[in-house]
């Protein structure tokens, strides 16, 4: 796998990428915001043994997909705050999830956002999986939401940021207030992370090394 900089904020830089394997595909054909993406170094298929669970329609050319990316990450500044940017969406293929590749992603592209000069990154997310991914890459809970059901996350794009671990604690909690909401996988999985506390910041998120 290796890592690229698609494009920074505001060069018009598209990707195609296969609703069928991507959550959130939609959203990288837009050119505004900067990408980054995680991708296999030849060109070959991200996920070649992969059967989608649908076919696409006669419409779509199949042959247009960017079928190499294994994961990407959208951002742009806060509109507010320029000394701050913000991380949008990031998506993993289906048959590449659980692989640890999303907070690899997430850790050269902060490397690169400072790079760039940025002081801050912030990201919002809805699930306690994408929470506790976010704090494997040195995102600490602020206690603001964005949202009903998203929660903010901040860390240096220097460094990662101080994890106090009773306001990680409080952070998942949060996930609780939509119990109903949340299938069986993820309250197991949240009860597991508020006893056990915050987990241990990965390399890449630390200090930018490849996926």
């Amino acid at each position: 796998m290796e890592y690229a900089l698609v494009c920074p904020p505001g060069e018009g830089e598209t990707l195609r990428l296969d609703y069928r394997a991507f959550a959130y595909a939609g959203k990288f054909v837009v050119g505004g915001p900067g990408k980054a993406v995680v991708r296999t170094p030849d060109g070959s298929p991200a996920a070649p043994g992969w059967e989608p669970d649908e076919p696409l329609p006669d419409t779509v050319d199949p042959e247009a997909f960017d079928d190499e990316v294994i994961a990407a990450v959208s951002f742009s500044p806060d509109r507010t705050d320029p000394d701050c940017c913000r991380l949008r969406y990031v998506t993993v293929h289906a048959a590449r999830r659980g692989e640890g590749i999303g907070p690899e992603l997430i850790g050269e592209t902060v490397a690169d956002l400072a790079v760039a000069g940025f002081e801050r990154v912030k990201i919002a997310v809805n699930n306690p999986f994408a929470y506790e991914a976010c704090h494997k890459c040195g995102f600490a809970y602020t206690g603001e939401r964005t949202g009903i059901a998203e929660l903010e996350l901040e860390r240096p794009a220097g460094a990662p940021a101080d994890i106090d671990p009773e306001r990680y604690r409080e952070g998942l909690s949060a996930f609780r207030e939509t119990d109903g909401e949340l299938s069986r996988a993820e309250r197991r999985f949240v009860a597991e992370r508020l006893e056990r506390g915050p987990p241990p910041v990965a390399d890449a998120a630390n200090s930018g090394g490849d996926p």
